[in-house]
């Protein structure tokens, strides 16, 4: 039985990769940022287990999780919470690209490297779910964007300094797909929103399992996906 620890699970692609996981009677470790989301989590997917710290104070992460009960070993760690907020780069405020960074980058960065030894014990897999944004920065995304642009840094630097371990390293940039994050921009832009144009969460969560499911001797460093025809 595989150990999959998932994060932003709450919804949207999250959501559909832990339900995924439940379909195929995995061990699911899912993070809340609270105790209250932690109970809803475990209502929704019962045979999963929680841990709580926020993401948006990723300087406290360490401490709160070290003071849980960790897994000993992963098979991935799976990074899908995030946070984007609309405006140009005038409007933007600081804090708001602090925000932005510390649930996007900087959590990521810091829940990857306390969770190394467990990743190295299970020769596992870590997939970061980027963006599209996170290739080509739009006008009005910058702050995401730039968030996204550092999450491939991140993902590629550990890629090589893991393959001695046996740790494998996946980028997944999903173009736009249905969710509640996905909605929200939508009506920041004036846009109008049209479910069927975009991804469903569990057509994107099936191509981030199919690239947990290669032979151990090949890595999908990275993977795009656009809504189809």
């Amino acid at each position: 039985m595989g150990v999959h620890l998932v994060t932003g699970a709450g919804s949207g692609i999250g959501a559909a990769v832990a339900a995924l996981f439940t379909a195929r009677g995995q061990e699911l470790w899912l993070l809340a940022r609270d105790e209250v989301r932690a109970r809803e989590l475990r209502a929704r997917f019962p045979r999963s287990r929680t841990l709580v710290a926020d993401l948006a104070v990723p300087g406290a992460i360490r401490a709160r999780l070290e003071g849980q009960a960790l897994p000993g070993r992963l098979d991935s760690l799976l990074h899908v919470a995030g946070v984007a907020e609309s405006g140009r780069v005038g409007e933007l405020s600081a804090q708001t690209w602090q925000e932005t960074l510390a649930v996007n980058l900087i959590a990521p960065a810091e829940l990857t490297g306390l969770l190394l030894p467990a990743l190295r014990e299970g020769r596992g897999h870590v997939v970061f779910v980027n963006s599209g944004a996170g290739m080509h920065a739009p006008p009005r995304l910058s702050a995401y964007a730039a968030s996204k642009f550092g999450l491939k840094a991140l993902a590629e630097s550990l890629r090589a300094e893991e393959y001695e371990h046996g740790v494998r390293v996946t980028t997944v940039y999903p173009g736009e797909t249905d969710t509640p994050m996905q909605v929200r921009l939508h009506e920041q832009f004036g846009l109008p929103y049209a479910p069927e144009a975009h991804m469903s969460p569990a057509s994107v969560a099936a191509a981030v399992v199919t690239a947990l499911d290669l032979p151990r001797d090949v890595t999908m460093s990275d993977l795009m996906l656009r809504p189809g025809c």
